[in-house]
């Protein structure tokens, strides 16, 4: 009767994993934008129009 429970719990909890690494492969609507606003040089988020910190040499 407690393995039963217990195979019960381990296949729901396979299956919700499952369903979240479906979900985790996704693409959002706004994902290639929002990439688009990254400095290719570092990575890190440009704010604003002007150019990343790690291209004026301050760092």
């Amino acid at each position: 009767m407690a393995s039963e429970l217990i195979l019960r719990v381990v296949i729901l909890f396979l299956i919700g994993m499952a369903v979240l690494a479906m979900f985790g492969k996704l693409r959002l609507p706004g994902q290639k934008k929002l990439q688009s606003h990254r400095c290719p040089n570092c990575g890190r988020f440009r704010i604003g129009k002007g150019q990343c910190p790690c291209r004026k040499g301050e760092r």
